[in-house]
């Protein structure tokens, strides 16, 4: 990540029942794993939508089906003592394969770095468990209303 520049991002969240795929990462500087949904940066006369399809297809080798925009948040954070600025572009979408949702660990590669992906319960994040980010993103995910329901 550069200094000083905003980073158009494009996540997606693919849903296990009440569990949803994200990768783990930890942030050395404050010894804290954390989690979010996979994806990556938007490219230059790249849709988001194109940019999510892509990012999985790289990072998993997997096809999306049903892609559709969720949201869009805006993140200002520091990791790794480091500042950074991102917009997020929030996306849907779910296996092409459905022997994927058997798999608990899925293993994406990134920037030559390999990255494990989990299904975690949404409702890790909402007991804090663990931090979800970009921070929002269990809110949008739940909705606004207050009966507790999970999506389907």
């Amino acid at each position: 990540m550069k200094a000083g520049k905003i980073r158009p991002l494009a996540l997606c969240v693919v849903w296990r029942g009440a569990e949803i795929l994200v990768m783990e990462g930890h942030d050395s500087s404050r010894n804290l794993t954390f989690y979010r949904p996979l994806g990556g940066g938007i490219e230059f006369g790249e849709r988001g939508m194109e940019a999510c399809a892509r990012e999985m297809r790289e990072e998993l080798g997997v096809e999306m089906l049903d892609l559709r925009p969720l949201g869009m948040l805006e993140s200002i954070f520091t990791f790794e003592n480091t500042p950074g600025h991102e917009i997020v572009l929030l996306y849907e979408g779910r296996f092409a394969d459905p022997a994927l949702y058997d798999q608990e660990v899925l293993i994406a590669n990134e920037d030559d770095a390999t990255i494990r992906a989990v299904w975690r319960s949404i409702l890790d994040f909402d007991q804090q468990i663990a931090p979800l980010y970009p921070v929002g993103l269990f809110e949008l995910l739940i909705g606004d209303d207050d009966d507790g329901a999970l999506p389907a």
